[in-house]
């Protein structure tokens, strides 16, 4: 998956001042938690931020009297105003190396993002897209040719034969998915029946949507960090999701859930995780799922994975034992700060650190060893 954006990348990085590097991210997603760490390693931080929600950058949590960890702050009034030229040009001046997150993605013209945004990028740009599952290349390919366990996936409604979840973006919001479940043909016809004539899904939406076996086990998020300059892998830290209303269905008895669901339909939509611990009998079966992914990657969408990734899985009980399913994948920072409250990282280190933090660490081990093109696409 070649980037043609490379060359020029790497003569902009030539062209930096390594001593005044400026780590950027746009403001949201996980910005506070790549500013806190790039501050605290001495880098001087920028958040891009949409003009009407810039006060978490601009004054809660702006560098201040010793306080606070966002330095500069530059207004757009919609992210995908970053391929501006004057923007970019401006982030330049700066010497400005931006983080990955799933915003550029959600909120930004990614086609522009891949082949105009002449600014670095700590990760790999040509892979974020790769988390959507009908393009290319997709996760679900990179998962099978890794040899990963993922979830059975259907062609057509007329193959269910088992529970099932159908991912079909919300018709309001294209970024947000609707989920809904269905055990037969009939029921999956009767589901997206109702969500169509509530308005909920659209037909073409569902006509793009991913039939996938429910797999039925405890929810988590393996966060991991590859290093380019170690050349090892690193698990960050575990957690699992809130998810808004589901959970508050979910705490009602059975009898109450079913009202509810006369009126009202669950919603996935995420805000918040929970930090979760795993058993330490696991984490030598999570360390070879994520070196299976990363070699994978080198070999077929070269560079490959670089920094932050998560497998998010459901552990099944078996029969005949447990197992580590993956219904997603992240190719960039996750969206939780939560791994510095797991130990997973206090292994190596003596004590945990986020991502913000061993991002700025390879940021800056690359800059002293003149390595910033290896890790910047």
């Amino acid at each position: 998956m070649s980037n043609p954006l490379k060359p020029r990348i790497d003569e902009i990085l030539d062209g930096y001042d390594p001593t005044q590097l400026t780590i950027g991210t746009l403001g949201g997603h996980s910005g506070l938690d790549v500013c806190r760490g790039a501050k605290r390693a001495g880098f001087r931080t920028l958040a891009v931020c949409m003009r009407g929600r810039d006060k978490t950058y601009s004054e809660y949590y702006r560098s201040r009297n010793g306080k606070g960890c966002v330095d500069d702050i530059i207004l757009v009034d919609h992210f995908r105003d970053i391929v501006r030229e004057d923007i970019q040009e401006e982030l330049r001046k700066r010497n400005t190396i931006m983080m990955h997150n799933r915003y550029f993605w959600v909120y930004c013209d990614w086609e522009k993002t891949e082949s105009e945004l002449a600014v670095p990028i700590y990760g790999t740009r040509t892979m974020l897209k790769l988390e959507e599952r009908d393009v290319p290349g997709n996760q679900y390919e990179i998962l099978k040719e890794a040899n990963i366990r993922y979830p059975r996936l259907y062609n057509s409604p007329e193959e269910i034969d088992r529970l099932v979840i159908v991912k079909v973006a919300e018709a309001a919001r294209g970024y947000e998915r609707a989920f809904f479940y269905a055990d037969s043909p009939d029921d999956y016809r009767k589901q997206s029946g109702e969500l169509l004539k509530k308005g909920v899904i659209t037909e073409d939406g569902l006509s793009k949507s991913v039939i996938e076996e429910y797999i039925v086990g405890v929810h988590i998020n393996f966060n991991y960090f590859w290093s380019v300059i170690e050349n090892e892998l690193e698990i960050m830290g575990t957690d699992t999701r809130r998810q808004t209303n589901l959970d508050g269905l979910l705490r009602l008895p059975v009898p109450q859930q079913m009202k509810v669901l006369e009126y009202l339909e669950p919603k996935y939509i995420e805000n918040g995780h929970i930090a979760c611990t795993t058993k330490e009998s696991i984490i030598e079966k999570i360390f070879e799922m994520g070196e299976k992914f990363v070699s994978t990657t080198q070999r077929i969408h070269p560079p490959g994975m670089i920094g932050p990734f998560a497998l998010q899985c459901a552990i099944s009980a078996g029969p005949p034992k447990e197992e580590a399913v993956v219904f997603d994948v992240s190719m960039r920072i996750p969206g939780s700060p939560l791994t510095i409250f797991t130990p997973h990282s206090s292994y190596l280190y003596g004590e945990s650190i986020s991502y913000g933090d061993r991002i700025a660490m390879e940021i800056a081990a690359a800059r002293d060893q003149n390595r910033l093109k290896e890790i910047c696409t």
